[in-house]
């Protein structure tokens, strides 16, 4: 009886153990997928700034490609975090 009680609480405390670390894994990937969002649209918003200091007369074209790109990169951090779960 006493055995079967030490197997029990072993194997709750070994699916506890699981359940809190890949809570924590999924935070982390939550994170990393949000970080990696932020960065792109950074980058795109920098190169696009870019783009129009060089040519301002396509500045309509760099706009519309500038905010579909960024529309994108925000999906996959967005995607991210409901894979995370």
């Amino acid at each position: 009886m006493t055995m079967e009680l030490i197997s029990m609480a072993q194997e709750a405390a070994a699916h506890g153990a699981a359940v809190a670390s890949s809570g924590i894994v999924g935070n982390i990937t939550q994170a990393v997928g949000g970080a990696g969002a932020a960065i792109g649209v950074g980058l795109i918003g920098s190169k696009a700034v870019e783009a129009v200091g060089r040519n301002p007369g396509a500045f309509g074209n760099i706009l519309t490609l500038g905010i579909i790109a960024m529309a994108l990169a925000e999906g996959l951090g967005i995607l991210a975090f409901f894979v995370a779960r």
